[in-house]
């Protein structure tokens, strides 16, 4: 069975399309791959964080995991810092990386650009990025665009670490996502849905209650034609809206177009609130219910028991490898 890795920051609650785009293809993959979900707290601190809030959305996102669906008798979930075998192999690969190569890459090009101190977390994190998937032998990453070049100096590290060394490393191949849709912005329907959008109107996050969600539906940007068409090019805002109605609600598009013919964008909102509301229910019900139980307490402790287990064995071949400690 082929591995899987895949991380994400506690920067923040989920969106609904996060959840579209990675945590229900998360769900599938489980149930063909050895998959390892990572909370990569670690990455989180290259930029300031308040630990109070970033303890709180460790935890929260965890639950979340596990709430859409992640079942921890088929996959592994844990929490980066608690397997002291990343820091210690990103150090490593770390020492193999060239400053050039890490000033090239675009994320730290444009985090960095106009700023007169920058964290030198931000240009060494993808040598820890790259720890995160070769403690594992992982085979295959899902990665997004935005991360597809940090994937390929995870491919060069660990070539250029066997060849120097010893051919210990597995080189990843990148996991892309099944065509899926790309949920856009509810202000801005030209821009994808984020987390970090400063106008809360913009998303709809996993946590949201049902008045805030139907707030944000009703407020969701369309056009003044009124009708209940798909057209991505002229009607944008209203063909998010119909995508999201389409997957919460497991209907086609046509199936919703044919419905609300005759009828306006209210009735449509509306309706699409009450979808987007019962699918989140159960999932923010037994997240509450894990947010602060000793069930998820005992989850995160086995996740990491066995991550440590298996990045540890590999930590100690890296090591051997490049000549660190006393051999025996």
């Amino acid at each position: 069975m082929q591995t899987i890795f895949s991380g994400i920051q506690p920067s923040g609650t989920i969106t609904i399309g996060n959840y579209i785009g990675a945590m229900t293809q998360f769900v599938e993959l489980q149930n063909d791959y050895n998959c390892y979900f990572c909370i990569v707290d670690q990455h989180a601190i290259t930029v300031a964080q308040d630990p109070q809030t970033l303890r709180k959305n460790i935890r929260s996102l965890a639950a979340l995991y596990l709430a859409c669906g992640i079942d921890p008798n088929k996959a592994t979930l844990f929490i980066q810092s608690e397997v002291p075998a990343h820091a210690q192999a990103a150090w490593m690969l770390q020492c193999i990386s060239y400053i050039g190569e890490l000033e090239r890459m675009t994320q730290f090009k444009d985090k960095s650009a106009g700023k007169e101190a920058v964290s030198a977390g931000l240009l060494t994190y993808p040598p820890l990025m790259a720890a995160d998937i070769l403690l594992y032998s992982t085979n295959l990453v899902p990665v997004g665009e935005d991360q597809k070049q940090h994937l390929e100096l995870t491919r060069d590290l660990a070539e250029r670490f066997n060849k120097k060394y010893n051919d210990i490393l597995t080189i990843p191949d990148i996991k892309v996502p099944k065509v899926g849709a790309r949920i856009m912005s509810l202000q801005e329907p030209t821009k994808k849905m984020s987390k970090s959008d400063p106008n809360q109107k913009g998303f709809i996050s996993m946590l949201d209650d049902p008045k805030q969600i139907e707030k944000k539906i009703k407020s969701a940007v369309t056009d003044s034609e009124g009708i209940v068409k798909y057209d991505k090019v002229n009607k944008p805002g209203i063909s998010n809206l119909l995508t999201i109605y389409s997957i919460f609600s497991n209907q086609s598009i046509e199936e919703i177009e044919n419905k609300y013919t005759g009828k306006g964008y209210g009735d449509f909102k509306a309706d699409l609130a009450n979808v987007v509301v019962g699918v989140l229910k159960p999932i923010q019900e037994r997240y509450y219910q894990l947010l602060e139980s000793e069930e998820l307490n005992s989850i995160l402790d086995a996740g990491a028991a066995k991550a440590n287990q298996v990045a540890g064995k590999m930590v100690k071949k890296m090591e051997k490898a490049m000549g660190l400690g006393r051999k025996r």
